[in-house]
């Protein structure tokens, strides 16, 4: 039988400069995989396993009792509300929880106003 094309040339081998660059994407994409797939745990994660929330080690304590400031003004905020929803004695409860975030930000305020701002 008579074939009106010839055949296609055969491919000649793939230079090893392409190879070495698929291989080297291989490598990278394997790393990257492996990052956020499969991370390793640091030392310091091992010592609290069940830790979820944490404080930066270096942070000033300006930094610190500002925020300390801010939580307890939040706190503070939703105790009022929940407080005047209630009634009876779950009312002075919640009154009286309100009334000690408030006196721990007063502490807090005044250790901030101690602490030489930068």
């Amino acid at each position: 039988m008579f074939k009106p094309t010839p055949n296609p040339p055969e491919a000649a081998p793939t230079p090893s400069r392409t190879k070495s660059k698929t291989q080297k994407l291989d490598e990278a994409a394997n790393r990257a995989l492996d990052f956020y797939l499969s991370p390793k745990t640091k030392p310091e994660d091992a010592t609290h396993p069940g830790q979820i929330f944490t404080v930066v080690k270096d942070i000033d304590n300006e930094s610190l009792l500002t925020n300390l400031s801010e939580t307890l003004a939040s706190a503070d905020a939703m105790v009022n509300d929940l407080a005047f929803e209630l009634e009876g004695s779950r009312r002075h409860i919640a009154l009286g929880i309100q009334q000690l975030i408030e006196l721990s930000s007063l502490l807090a305020n005044r250790a901030l106003d101690n602490v030489e701002s930068r």
